[in-house]
C-alpha cells in the first residue's frame, strides 16, 4: 500500500513522508497546519528526520504558539503552495486547504506516477481539489448526522449577534487558534468597530495572521490598562479568547461559543446571554463526501486516528462511489 497511517497518528505518503506525527523511519516529516493534533511528536521529528516541511505561516505560527525555540532543533524548510520538492524518486506539493492560515495538502507523486493526496483538515469550498489515485483524508465529521443544512448565512448571524451583544457591553467570544482570527477578520470587515481585547498567546497569533495578509481591526493586550478598564466597566468591546478557557472569564456576561459540533441550529442560546454558533473550519460530512466525489481516487484512507468518524465515512464512500475506502489505522 502507497499510504498508511500509523497506530501513532503519522500520515505515510509514499516512501519519504510521514505527516503530522513522527514516524521514525519516513526522513521527511510534513506539518499540514499549526493545530495540536497535527503537531504530534514534532520534537522528535526535529532530532530524528532530515527534513521537517511546513507553509511559512504555519512556521510562524508555531513558532507564536510553542515559542521561537522550539523549531530550533531540527532542520525546518518552508514549501510555497504550487512548489515542488523533489526526494529521490519522488515529488512532494503542497496544496492550499481551506482550513486555519497556512494549512496544506500534500501531494505526493512517485515514479510510477502514482499520485497520492492527504487534505488534512479543510473546507471544501476553498480547497483546491485534485485528481488523485491515493486520497487519504480527514474524517472529523464524516458521519451522516454531520450536516450543516442550514438555510441562512452563519457569518451575518454571528455578527449580528456580537452587535447585539455590544449594545449590553462586553461581548466574550471563545473558540480555537485560527478560527477566532477568521472571527476577528469577520467582524473587522462588516465594520464592527468596537476595540478587540485579546490575552498575550491570541495576540501574537493574530500579529502572525497578520504578517500574512489578514486583516483583523484594532487589538488591546488583555493586561493592558485601557483593556482592564473596558472589561471592568463592561464597556462595548469584544474579548478573544481560547476555548479552554471558557471557565474563567465573562461569567454571567454575554458569552458566544464558536464551534463545529453544532449541527441542529446555526445559531442557539444554551443558558442566560449564552450561545453557540456553527461555524466551522472543517467541512461537514457532504464536504467530505464531495471532495471524495470530485477527486476520483482509486483508494481512499479514512483518518482513524484524530477524533471523527472514519469508519463510518469509509462505509459511505464505498457505498456511494464503490471506490475502495478503508478506515486506518484499525482498531
Amino acid at each position: 500500500m502507497k499510504a498508511t497511517i500509523t497506530h501513532k497518528g503519522a500520515i505515510i505518503l509514499g516512501k519519504y513522508v510521514a505527516c503530522d506525527a513522527f514516524d521514525e523511519s519516513k526522513p521527511l516529516r510534513v506539518v499540514t497546519h499549526a493545530h495540536a493534533d497535527h503537531t504530534i511528536g514534532l520534537q522528535q521529528s526535529l532530532r530524528a528526520c532530515e527534513k521537517i516541511l511546513m507553509t511559512k505561516a504555519t512556521k510562524d505560527l508555531i513558532d507564536v504558539i510553542k515559542g521561537p525555540l522550539f523549531l530550533m532543533g531540527g532542520y525546518v524548510e518552508t514549501l510555497d503552495y504550487s512548489k515542488t520538492l523533489q526526494h529521490g524518486e519522488e515529488r512532494i506539493t503542497f496544496l492550499p486547504a481551506d482550513h486555519i492560515l497556512g494549512a496544506a495538502q500534500v501531494l505526493v507523486e512517485d515514479a510510477e506516477g502514482t499520485r497520492i493526496i492527504y487534505t488534512g483538515d479543510f473546507k471544501v469550498d476553498g480547497t483546491h481539489v485534485v485528481d488523485t489515485d491515493v486520497l487519504v483524508i480527514e474524517a472529523t465529521y464524516g458521519s451522516p448526522t454531520c450536516r450543516r443544512s442550514f438555510d441562512k448565512d452563519v457569518k451575518d448571524l454571528l455578527v449580528s449577534l456580537v452587535d447585539e451583544g455590544l449594545k449590553k457591553g462586553t461581548v466574550y467570544v471563545f473558540s480555537y487558534h485560527g478560527k477566532l482570527q477568521e472571527i476577528m477578520q469577520l467582524l473587522h470587515e462588516r465594520d464592527v468597530n468596537s476595540p478587540f481585547v485579546v490575552p498575550e498567546k491570541v495576540f501574537h497569533v493574530s500579529r502572525a495572521c497578520e504578517l500574512h495578509g489578514m486583516r483583523l481591526g484594532r487589538l488591546i493586550l488583555s493586561e493592558d490598562r485601557e483593556a482592564k478598564e473596558l472589561i471592568e466597566r463592561n464597556a462595548p468591546c469584544v474579548a478573544f479568547y481560547h476555548m479552554n478557557a471558557r471557565r474563567k472569564f465573562g461569567q454571567g456576561l454575554f458569552r458566544v461559543y464558536v464551534s463545529g459540533w453544532e449541527f441542529d441550529s446555526p445559531c442557539r442560546e444554551i443558558a442566560n446571554k449564552e450561545y453557540v454558533v456553527a461555524l466551522s473550519d472543517h467541512s461537514d460530512f457532504e464536504g467530505l463526501i464531495e471532495y471524495v466525489r470530485r477527486s476520483k481516487p482509486k483508494l481512499v484512507i479514512t483518518d482513524n486516528f484524530r477524533f471523527g468518524h472514519a469508519e463510518t465515512l469509509a462505509r459511505e464512500i464505498h457505498k456511494r462511489f464503490g471506490f475502495s475506502a478503508v478506515a486506518l489505522p484499525r482498531r
